[in-house]
């Protein structure tokens, strides 16, 4: 038997979806909410297998609860909104399923509720299509962070610089001179020259400045 609690702010809704629920045989309604506060003390009390969440409610909302909710429960949220940031908050915070009301009947609620029970996930279309574009979001930026990583790796490291010509390049970009340079790395100014000569050939470039924005990682 699939124990749930119902939490939505509006009775006439709790006792439509009460009325769903119990017409099937594996389901029970445990419990009523009308709000995020009472939700909460509900379920660690009730500890039900599926709640159905609403979002705008008054004390405390859907969005403000839901990562309590999921830790005691799986949750099946139903609501009126289907704005792009709530759906992609509420699944951050945990929820199993999403579903806008008007846009599913009893039968689909029914086995909306047996999937999330069994910790499947359940979206409306409306709701796939944010999941989707979100996940689609994300592959693009870490596909960018690890462009930018690799592109700082090969300036820093991939332009087949040695450990010695690295030591120059350091202090060539902290504006030292190459008797400064010479001085610091003891080296004689002809050895730096000979360095700073192989650094430009390496770097693809002609002089010092160039040398510098190219091994900073500055275009």
């Amino acid at each position: 038997m699939i124990e749930v609690l119902i939490v939505d702010d509006n009775p006439i809704v709790r006792m439509a979806l009460r009325g769903w629920l119990t017409s099937a045989d594996d389901v029970t309604v445990v419990g009523e909410a009308p709000d995020g506060r009472t939700a909460v003390t509900s379920a660690q009390r009730l500890r039900p297998d599926v709640i159905l969440l609403d979002h705008r409610m008054p004390i405390a909302d859907g969005l403000s609860v839901v990562g309590h909710l999921a830790e005691l429960s799986h949750v099946l949220v139903l609501t009126s909104d289907d704005a792009d940031e709530l759906i992609a908050g509420m699944l951050r915070g945990g929820a199993r399923g999403y579903l806008v009301h008007g846009e599913f009947d009893p039968a689909e609620l029914l086995r909306a509720v047996r999937a999330v029970a069994a910790g499947e996930g359940w979206l409306s279309p409306r709701s796939a299509s944010v999941t989707i574009a979100a996940l689609r979001e994300q592959a693009a930026r870490e596909q960018a962070d690890a462009d930018r990583e690799a592109q700082v790796r090969t300036m820093r490291e991939g332009f087949g610089l040695t450990r010695r010509e690295q030591e120059v390049m350091t202090l060539l970009s902290a504006g030292h001179s190459n008797a400064a340079i010479a001085r610091r790395l003891l080296l004689t100014e002809k050895t730096v020259k000979n360095h700073l000569a192989n650094i430009f050939a390496k770097l693809q470039v002609g002089n010092r400045t160039e040398a510098v924005v190219r091994w900073t990682g500055r275009h």
